[in-house]
């Protein structure tokens, strides 16, 4: 099952957020949408919260997806969600104000698009910022690449695959603008029902 990080910051910040001094914003954000999504509340003790990113991490992360190939948001979750394997996908709550935030500081800027989902590609300054912190970038996708490995060694490779249908189904349905209030129940229906057998099994 998938959990999506929430948000752990209380505030973007804007512009003022940011403090560069050379070291770049993996380490002057603080804590703020470091992606705190875990897949079942953390493999260690009960009670214990497990971060996937410290500090400023996801924005490196997200930067260095963004200078690979234009992005738009969702498809830096399903980047994120394919290096973990389908264990950890950060929410669009985390996602979209990160964008934001990269984009207030010129790192990345927004390109156009033929679809509704605005694509955005990194800048001079964005590439700069990499180099700045590449071993920070090097360090949180070496995390997630370990993650995805050991997802792969744990889970059932049929179980992936059906959820990973399911799930781009569902993207697809209710992105729909056709979409009415009856079909929405009957797939609100279906999901429930399939679960309730499951939980039976």
């Amino acid at each position: 099952m998938i959990f999506y990080a929430k948000m752990e910051d209380r505030g973007c910040g804007g512009r003022h957020a940011m403090h560069r001094g050379g070291r770049g914003f993996g380490h002057g954000f603080g804590h703020g949408f470091g992606g705190g999504g875990r897949r079942g509340g953390g493999r260690g003790e009960r009670g214990e919260r497990r971060r996937m990113f410290d500090g400023g991490e996801l924005r490196l992360v997200l930067l260095k997806l963004i200078a690979d190939e234009p992005r738009h948001g969702y498809d830096l979750i399903r980047q994120i969600e394919e290096l973990t394997g389908g264990s950890y996908a950060p929410s669009p709550g985390v996602i979209y104000p990160t964008l934001t935030m990269l984009d207030d500081m010129d790192l990345i800027e927004a390109q156009q698009s033929d679809g509704a989902k605005k694509l955005f590609a990194i800048t001079d300054a964005g590439r700069a910022e990499l180099e700045a912190n590449a071993d920070i970038v090097e360090a949180a996708l070496a995390r997630l690449t370990a993650v995805g490995e050991e997802t792969q060694r744990t889970d059932s490779a049929s179980v992936r695959r059906a959820m990973g249908n399911l799930r781009q189904v569902l993207m697809n349905r209710l992105g729909d603008r056709d979409l009415d209030n009856a079909a929405l129940h009957d797939i609100v229906a279906l999901i429930d029902e399939a679960a309730q057998k499951i939980e039976r099994l």
